[in-house]
């Protein structure tokens, strides 16, 4: 038993990645998760008409919110969509009524906080309402967040699928047999991409029909859409998995990538409302695949928007398909013996 101790060590301690990835892939996500979960500076932008009695204007501004006073007649739903304001408060006999664009978890509390705060000033008993342009406030926490679940979980299955399938074909000798041979790069790459792609295909159509027709999940928009949402999305994860196996040694060193591959992206995926996050760490939703895909999923499921309003997030996902092939073509290099 000793002896098998010792080996273990041994064979950690030879192997820098796993070692690094033990002590810095924790804290990595530890760190990510303090910044993107602690407390956020996010400052709401509440809008009011002119009727409000100063008293309750008085003990609003003392909380953490941003007051903007609206002229009669304006769009509300227009200045929530376009981010101008976060909601809009209207008050009646009985109590306040919210409007808001969404059923963002932290925005919705913040300006739920400060309301409550500033109702105890003149009516604590009153009544508060909230209601959504996007989303039912009585929906479930699967509804609500039902274009994530997809878009993560489709990713990580895949992204394991080509990732752990690529790493046997290197163990066996499979590839470098194949490289032996007069093909090119570019077309092992497209080969492996397009086979793996197949099943992609497949469980990106299972998943959407089954959400839909069995869990009854909302899809305001087109089905169809999100299923083109979900192939391109799946077929990012494809090539992202080869790359990484390319790099990688075993089928463990391919899990060990989760934490930095897949992790961050969930965070970044629409879970946290990016223009809440401190030190414009929103931006690093640009480099990652699934945040295009989540957010047009986001747009289709909810919104109901066609491919003329979400054709952006299409276009980068291929992007990312078209830039990780080329990266992958050029890593493959290093197999071709002759």
């Amino acid at each position: 038993m000793n002896g098998l101790i010792i080996r273990i060590i041994k064979q950690m301690l030879n192997d820098r990645r796993s070692i690094a990835l033990i002590i810095l892939a924790p804290i990595l996500i530890l760190t990510l998760m303090y910044l993107l979960l602690g407390d956020s500076s996010y400052e709401p932008k509440i809008g009011i008409d002119e009727g409000f009695p100063p008293t309750f204007l008085s003990a609003l501004e003392e909380e953490d919110v941003s007051i903007i006073v609206l002229p009669e007649g304006e769009d509300i739903n227009a200045k929530l969509e376009n981010n101008e304001i976060d909601a809009m408060i209207t008050m009646d006999a009985q109590g306040l009524t919210i409007r808001m664009l969404e059923a963002d978890g932290i925005k919705v509390t913040k300006v739920t906080d400060a309301l409550k705060s500033a109702m105890t000033t003149i009516n604590p008993g009153a009544s508060m309402g909230i209601t959504f342009i996007y989303g039912d406030s009585k929906a479930s926490m699967f509804d609500n967040l039902g274009y994530i679940l997809l878009g993560v979980i489709s990713f990580f299955f895949v992204f394991l699928l080509s990732g752990v399938s690529f790493i046997r074909e290197r163990t066996t000798g499979t590839l470098e047999r194949l490289m032996l041979t007069p093909i090119r790069r570019y077309e092992v790459v497209s080969g492996y991409t397009l086979g793996f792609g197949i099943f992609a295909v497949i469980q990106s159509i299972a998943v959407v029909l089954y959400c839909q027709y069995v869990l009854h999940m909302q899809f305001t928009g087109s089905v169809l859409l999100c299923i083109l949402i979900m192939i391109l999305l799946a077929f990012t994860a494809v090539s992202t998995g080869t790359l990484i196996s390319i790099f990688a040694n075993n089928e463990f060193q391919v899990v060990q990538f989760i934490p930095i591959i897949i992790i961050p992206q969930i965070f970044f995926s629409g879970l946290i409302p990016l223009d809440t996050l401190p030190y414009h760490l929103g931006m690093l939703s640009y480099i990652m695949p699934v945040y295009y895909g989540c957010s047009a999923l986001y747009d289709v499921m909810l919104k109901g928007y066609g491919i003329a309003q979400i054709w952006d997030y299409l276009v980068a996902l291929l992007i990312f398909i078209i830039v990780l092939s080329v990266i992958n073509t050029f890593a493959l290099k290093k197999y071709r013996k002759m």
